[in-house]
């Protein structure tokens, strides 16, 4: 059994069993890479913006997704698996984010939003929401989204750049492109 971290192997196997042993270990190498690369991604966001939480919201089928990673200040934020309030998620949302809409909310309670979203975000403990697309050439990917529950968060220009360049950084990666 052969277990590389390059594509150029001295002594490929010759056993169908075995090729596809390392086919398999292969794409297990690639998907360690890709986690490291999203959780070591929403981790810097998150200390540079200083919210209690930012998570990776990902699309599996028609705007209906749920939360695979998440980065938190402390494990009472958790929502790890969460499938959000998908029946607020609609075609119009979603087109709106396709064309890149950046969703800066300093305090759910105050602003012009569905009840169903405010009541969704009240449930996990959100005051403040940050959310930008992950944007793959195959179109919406996901969301990277930053909460802050403890108190409301006026955003700042450099915060949108901040999560911004981590929602680029994750679109560019090529274990996300071949999802």
């Amino acid at each position: 059994m052969y277990l590389h971290s390059h594509s150029n192997f001295d002594n490929p196997p010759n056993q169908p069993g075995e090729q596809g042993l390392q086919r398999l270990l292969e794409r297990l190498v690639r998907k360690i890479r890709r986690d490291e690369l999203v959780r070591r991604t929403i981790h810097e966001v998150r200390t540079a913006l200083q919210v209690d939480r930012v998570v990776v919201y990902y699309f599996y089928e028609h705007w209906h997704g749920q939360v695979i990673f998440e980065s938190l200040s402390s494990r009472d934020f958790t929502i790890l698996g969460s499938t959000g309030a998908d029946d607020c998620f609609s075609d119009e949302y979603a087109a709106m984010y396709l064309e890149g809409r950046v969703r800066a909310i300093a305090d759910i309670d105050l602003e012009n939003i569905q009840p169903c979203h405010r009541d969704f975000l009240h449930t996990i403990q959100v005051r403040s929401n940050l959310v930008v697309p992950i944007l793959i050439p195959r179109g919406l990917w996901g969301l990277l989204i930053a909460h802050h529950c403890q108190e409301v968060r006026h955003w700042l220009p450099q915060d949108i750049e901040i999560i911004q360049k981590g929602a680029h950084t994750l679109a560019l990666d090529p274990q996300i492109l071949d999802c």
